[in-house]
């Protein structure tokens, strides 16, 4: 067996990571030390996206929300998380999951609470349409394709 994986296989270390978020600020800011790898898109996934996530201690997945046309499931690999939900929060921890159905109007969100870093794979559709909503602050997306235009509540651009 080879140590350098071959197409289709891949090490997700040799995929740049994206570091922060796209939010307008001040939402960006829990946000800014998190890491995506977007496994799906080196490996020409079109249905469907696959991000492996690391947050450090501190760092948030993204603020709490919910999409109208996407699907979205995640798997802790490593470390611990806070899922945050309409519900309220419950703790994390390796080989546990959570799945979000589109068009349900729960906000969620990870948040690493603890000492150490979490890895985090995370699974969605890509819908060539979208709307999210993020219940905790004035902010709205509407996704089109690649392009992802961010709303106050009101319609206003940001």
């Amino acid at each position: 067996m080879t140590d350098s994986p071959k197409p289709p296989a891949l090490d997700p270390d040799s995929v740049t990571p994206h570091v922060g978020s796209s939010y307008p600020a001040p939402f960006d800011a829990p946000c800014a030390a998190r890491e995506r790898r977007a496994l799906g898109d080196a490996l020409a996934l079109t249905q469907f996206g696959v991000n492996l996530l690391t947050l450090p201690p501190g760092s948030w997945s993204s603020q709490r929300h919910w999409h109208e046309n996407e699907d979205e499931f995640v798997y802790v690999l490593e470390g611990e998380v806070a899922l945050i939900t309409d519900a309220g929060e419950q703790r994390l921890g390796p080989g546990m999951a959570a799945g979000f159905p589109a068009g349900r109007r729960d906000g969620h969100h990870l948040v690493n609470r603890s000492d150490r870093a979490a890895r985090v794979l995370e699974v969605g559709t890509r819908a060539a349409q979208d709307y999210a909503e993020y219940p905790d602050v004035d902010l709205t997306v509407e996704i089109r394709g690649a392009s992802a235009r961010f709303l106050h509540k009101d319609g206003e651009p940001y």
